[in-house]
């Protein structure tokens, strides 16, 4: 018998007959019925940090952070602040190594939504299975695509399947497959998902990958090096295991949120504690934090700095009615994927280079500086990129995968 592809109708059924067998069984599955979203009302905190996400992510792609930085002093205070914008190289943590884990778990609160609105609408589990599989084949194809640098990109060994958006196709069909289970049921799969990356990374025994968490010799490492043929260092593919707890703990926020039992105290309680025991493992030397690899301190300290920025979030737009002032972030966090894209490919490609060469002649005639100018181009590119969002925010045209 020949075996099924994974978008096999038949493959499918059997997936679908075997998964309803299992839940018959259990006695952990979740009666999704009783979560409801409120009907007609958005979670807006949820709009307003995805938008503040990804008006730093389209600031990035325009290079401001790098030209700010250049024009200040090796060394001096602001230098060091806007060092936090910038990726830690391997162990450690700055605040811009906590916008993957933010935007994997922010994915998984929307995806709670979407997928009880999906069953309170009479969607079939067929039809809800169907559509995240569509969904996470559209993230890997896009997050394939963005990363083509080099005209041999089809080569395995060229491949760059580290983007966020590729990341997110695997962590969605992790998250998605253990939806149905009640909460504690989804801890304790994160918990045991974060215990295999421990084992994987510690006891792995394959000639020269077999050094634990050093860089360009662990297990990610040689994953890469099995599966594509790529002898990496830094980031690698298998990231998507760990992360997918991001994903998961969105789901769960997201169910929390909709029963409506406040948990807002339960979410910055829970933050305080995943990160003093993802700091804890760190500091203790048992699990170093480091993101390139996902190792478990990072995934549990990433997580809680997440859980505390939407608590913030929601305990300020959401319990306390502060909304005024939050389009400027809404209409990017309404198409947030578009932004995503359009700054990656054609801003990092064309509209940066394009928008510096047309506005340097003039400001030099102003006398700025060759950085000042650089700064000023980084912002209108970022101003073009907003309006194209404010237009269709304005137009009502929302693209979504």
């Amino acid at each position: 018998m020949s075996p099924c592809l994974p978008f096999d109708p038949p493959c499918l059924d059997h997936f679908i007959t075997l998964r309803t067998a299992i839940m018959t069984l259990s006695p952990t599955s979740t009666p999704t019925h009783t979560l409801t979203p409120p009907p007609g009302k958005r979670l807006v905190s949820l709009d307003f940090m995805r938008g503040l996400i990804m008006v730093l992510l389209a600031l990035e792609s325009t290079e401001l952070y790098i030209h700010v930085r250049q024009s200040q002093s090796r060394g001096s205070g602001f230098d060091m602040l806007m060092g936090q914008f910038f990726h830690n190289q391997w162990q450690g943590l700055h605040f811009w190594d906590l916008i993957q884990p933010a935007f994997m778990f922010m994915a998984g609160v929307a995806m709670a939504y979407s997928l009880v609105k999906q069953k309170s609408n009479g969607h079939s589990y067929r039809q809800r299975s169907t559509k995240v599989l569509k969904r996470c084949a559209l993230l890997l194809f896009w997050g394939l695509f963005k990363r083509i640098y080099q005209p041999d990109w089809l080569a395995l060994d060229a491949l760059d399947v580290t983007d966020i958006l590729t990341q997110l196709a695997f962590t969605t069909l992790i998250a998605f497959a253990l939806f149905e289970l009640r909460i504690r049921s989804q801890v304790i799969s994160c918990l045991l998902i974060l215990i295999l990356t421990e084992c994987l990374y510690r006891f792995c025994t394959a000639a020269g990958f077999d050094q634990g968490y050093t860089d360009g010799h662990n297990f990610g490492n040689y994953v890469d090096w099995w599966l594509l043929g790529q002898k990496s260092s830094g980031y690698v593919f298998i990231n998507w295991l760990p992360t997918s707890v991001h994903t998961i703990a969105g789901t769960i926020i997201g169910k929390l949120l909709m029963r409506d039992k406040q948990p807002l105290r339960w979410m910055a309680f829970s933050g305080v504690g995943l990160l003093a025991v993802g700091y804890g493992l760190d500091l203790s030397a048992v699990t170093p934090i480091i993101k390139p690899i996902a190792t478990s301190a990072f995934v549990l300290a990433s997580l809680g700095y997440c859980l505390i920025l939407l608590a913030c979030c929601y305990g300020w737009v959401d319990r306390l009615g502060h909304k005024k002032g939050l389009l400027f972030f809404k209409v990017v966090g309404m198409n947030s994927i578009f932004i995503y894209l359009l700054c990656d490919i054609v801003g990092r490609h064309w509209l940066n280079g394009y928008v510096e060469m047309i506005t340097h002649p003039v400001l030099a005639l102003m006398k700025f500086s060759d950085n000042g100018i650089a700064i000023i181009a980084s912002l209108i590119t970022f101003a073009l990129e907003w309006s194209l969002c404010y237009f269709l925010y304005r137009k009502k045209i929302f693209f979504k995968l």
